[in-house]
């Protein structure tokens, strides 16, 4: 009875802490009900849905991200239960960090409430795409987890372990999460009473520890897509491409010097150094939480800042330390108030520079709300989010009603929202054209569809065919059906095998 009544002890939230959790839940009501329509989401579910039918991940179907994600679009299977589990987990990672900075701060109660609140609200809201269920929105509550057990906990073999594990979830989300990990260390080097050769030998025996237990989830999925085998495939996917993804942004540096293309990538690092020496010179007028909240700002704006994309969730991965300074700058009431300026300036500029983009916050319930009291339709509410919504929908509907699951449909245009919503899959591992476009070719794709021919080829009207997939659709297809001028061709049926 006596363990039972600890755990309820260890699992008591203060009330402000659950009212704020309450309301969190109420402003995600509305992702409930979104439709199929934002892009990285319904190439979750389609990958998801391939895996439910037991295709194998990077081989028989096509992204670049870590398959953890993938995993829970699986098991999700739509657009609804998506975001719940991402709002449970969203509830869970506001719990873990009120635990951290409880652990940081406990003596100044306002701070914490001023922090939690600051972090709940912007990894709720629209601003960030908060209730989109990208990989950021998963990997934050784990790299929160991970600093928790290494900061709070003490440093046992099981803890270091643990907490590198942590890391290594995280980063199978996505992997500039792994960026993190010099933190720690970092953390541990400025905040030791002295960095001699016995304090400088046990930071690297826990490093290794942490690294220990980082690389062994990795290497656990390396040995299972091996053994599927994948393993190139995956590499390639998660790993490989995501190097030419730094610098897929700005095309026209790849044929430039080493130097020359890779400078805002090494003046960025540059920047990184230069301020983690700063800390370093003023360790002794830093306290714990300053020191730690900085250094995870700095590593995390480096992964943010990565590709140089200017897609908006990419900030939420600084949330947690953005949160920490900021609850410093409202109520520390000492010198470090000022420090935060540093820091926090800095992480105003990354977005300013990169002109990285931002979603109206207030429009988006008010249209929400609109639509529950029945002042706009459905047909209405969905057409707001994406002018193509509703034809997505009934061209999705017709492939559901005219085909079996297990037939293969391809897309030609914006195809992740209708492979997601008729559950149905291409012949092809590409789902979407950006795809299409940077791993293959039309002829590839064509030599592709010619000898694993579809039941029915789709081709949207927003989209230009190429020369050689109308002329497949031409000779081998009927045109059947247009919806919103997509046309819908079905196979001869001669031709099926």
């Amino acid at each position: 009875m006596k363990k039972l009544i600890d755990a309820i002890e260890k699992l008591y939230l203060p009330r402000w802490l659950m009212l704020l959790l309450a309301i969190v839940l109420v402003l995600r009501i509305p992702s409930f009900f979104e439709p199929f329509s934002y892009g990285d989401e319904m190439i979750y579910l389609t990958l998801g849905n391939a895996i439910r039918k037991g295709l194998v991940l990077y081989r028989d179907i096509h992204d670049n991200k870590p398959p953890l994600l993938y995993l829970i679009a699986a098991v999700a299977g739509n657009v609804f239960w998506f975001r719940a589990i991402l709002a449970a987990w969203s509830l869970t990672t506001i719990g873990l960090f009120w635990k951290l900075v409880n652990f940081l701060f406990g003596k100044n109660q306002f701070l914490i409430k001023v922090t939690t609140i600051f972090f709940a609200l912007l990894t709720t809201l629209p601003l960030l795409e908060g209730q989109i269920a990208n990989a950021e929105n998963f990997l934050i509550g784990f790299s929160i987890a991970a600093f928790y057990v290494l900061v709070a906990r003490k440093n046992t073999f099981r803890n270091l372990f643990v907490g590198g594990l942590l890391f290594s979830i995280a980063a199978l989300f996505k992997i500039p999460a792994a960026f993190e990990i010099p933190v720690i260390v970092l953390f541990w080097a400025i905040t030791a009473e002295k960095l001699d050769l016995k304090n400088s030998a046990v930071i690297a025996k826990k490093s290794l520890l942490v690294a220990t237990g980082f690389l062994l989830p990795i290497a656990v999925t390396f040995i299972w897509f091996w053994v599927a085998g994948a393993l190139p495939q995956y590499i390639t996917a998660a790993f490989g491409q995501n190097v030419g993804y730094l610098s897929s942004f700005r095309p026209g540096d790849v044929r430039l010097p080493f130097l020359q293309r890779n400078a805002p990538l090494l003046i960025r690092a540059g920047i990184v150094a230069t301020a983690t020496l700063g800390l370093w010179l003023a360790k002794k007028r830093l306290s714990k939480p300053f020191v730690l909240a900085t250094a995870w700002v700095l590593f995390g704006l480096f992964a943010v800042a990565l590709s140089e994309r200017p897609y908006s969730h990419y900030l939420l991965q600084i949330m947690a330390p953005v949160s920490i300074l900021v609850g410093i700058l409202v109520a520390a009431k000492k010198i470090e108030q000022v420090y935060t300026i540093f820091p926090l300036l800095l992480v105003l500029v990354v977005p300013v520079k990169y002109k990285f983009w931002h979603y109206p916050t207030l429009p988006y319930y008010q249209r929400f709300v609109e639509f529950a009291v029945g002042k706009i339709n459905r047909e209405q509410y969905f057409n707001r989010f994406d002018g193509n919504v509703n034809r997505n929908y009934a061209i999705a509907q017709f492939l559901t009603q005219s085909s079996f699951p297990d037939e293969k449909v391809f897309v030609w245009g914006d195809s992740p929202p209708i492979y997601a919503l008729a559950r149905r899959l291409p012949p092809i591992k590409y789902v979407a054209e950006y795809h299409i476009r940077d791993f293959s070719s039309p002829e590839e794709i064509v030599s592709t569809l010619t000898g694993s021919p579809p039941s029915y080829i789709v081709i949207l009207p927003d989209a230009s065919p190429f020369p050689e997939l109308k002329q497949l659709a031409a000779e081998d297809y009927l045109l059947i059906a247009t919806i919103s001028e997509a046309q819908i061709y079905k196979i001869f049926p001669s031709l099926i095998q």
